[in-house]
């Protein structure tokens, strides 16, 4: 089995999102801190309240580079709380960070900001994107030039209160053999800036063709979206949340529909799971966190590295987390 690397042994980060910019990887997470809020399904525990950007040449061996904090609460005029999972892409020469937050009246809307450079700082916009909700923003660039986001998560990423792009007067999460709620797929608009069409869901199907249920929670999506493309295939990637597992499926266009294939990681140390793939020097790597050297606290998270490897037939080889058996 791989070898799995801690890439900073002495802070808590999260959910790290890893491009390659400028023949480097960058590695944007989330950071965990000991608030001292109770532990709850919402995860009100997850406080976190900046983000840090890192780099490196050598995944495996190398040094990484911290380059310290590049966008905190305080500088978003709209902030409430909670800067969690985030995402940056690279366009026309300035580097854009979706970021997730809740606004002041405690909903999740998803922010951008702004740098000339990779690591940072980042400025952000005035106010959150038009008909944005919910967490976790993931950036696909595209063959064909366009930028999509992958966004959406259960419980405290609030994705059951709206449907159709509305919110709900109650939130409404789906039970059994009801359809699972979808993950969400928006392409950007040309500046980046917003959504250049209404956000649709990203369908994920069994191995009938028929769409998952809520009660299929060991494939079910729940948080945590990922794109990466191997052999000319779409492949979508998530968390299923509460089972721990982080799973994939695969396509042929960025909007789907998604077939399910299998799990990419067994459950880690920790109740979350999040993660991001890239291609790099030649190999393949899952980028993810678990709660190890925390002793298992689950809202102190560290990140870490691990290659990934496909099979002959394009699926992917099962990696072993952490988890105690």
């Amino acid at each position: 089995m791989k070898q799995s690397r801690y890439l900073v042994p002495g802070d808590y980060m999260a959910d790290p999102s890893a491009h390659v910019f400028n023949g480097k990887v960058y590695i944007y997470p989330s950071h965990d801190w000991e608030s001292g809020i109770p532990e709850n399904d919402n995860g009100d525990h997850f406080n976190m309240k900046d983000y840090h950007v890192f780099s490196m040449e050598d995944v495996e061996n190398g040094e990484v580079t911290d380059h310290g904090v590049v966008l905190q609460t305080e500088d978003i005029p709209w902030a409430g709380r909670q800067l969690w999972d985030c995402d940056v892409a690279y366009r026309n020469g300035k580097y854009y960070m979706y970021f997730p937050l809740k606004d002041q009246n405690d909903i999740f809307r998803i922010g951008v900001a702004i740098s000339d450079k990779p690591e940072g700082p980042f400025i952000p916009e005035e106010n959150p994107m038009k008909g944005s909700y919910s967490m976790d923003p993931a950036i696909w660039h595209d063959e064909d030039g366009e930028f999509y986001m992958y966004f959406g998560g259960l419980w405290g990423g609030q994705l059951q209160r709206y449907r159709n792009n509305k919110a709900l007067e109650c939130a409404n999460l789906p039970e059994g053999d009801e359809p699972a709620l979808c993950p969400k797929v928006a392409k950007l608009r040309g500046d980046m800036l917003e959504f250049a069409e209404e956000p649709r869901d990203l369908v994920i199907l069994d191995e009938n063709g028929k769409p998952l249920t809520a009660g299929d929670t060991k494939r079910r999506f729940f948080e945590a979206s990922w794109m990466h493309k191997y052999n000319g295939k779409y492949y979508f990637s998530y968390s299923t949340g509460d089972t721990h597992l982080i799973c994939y499926a695969i396509g042929d266009n960025p909007y789907g529909p998604f077939t399910y294939q299998g799990v990419i990681l067994t459950p880690v140390e920790g109740w979350t799971t999040h993660h991001s793939i890239i291609e790099y020097k030649g190999k393949w790597y899952l980028f993810h966190h678990d709660s190890v050297p925390s002793g298992g606290k689950t809202w102190l998270r560290s990140m870490k590295v691990v290659e990934l490897e496909y099979n002959q037939d394009g699926t992917i080889k099962t990696i072993e987390g952490t988890a105690t058996k």
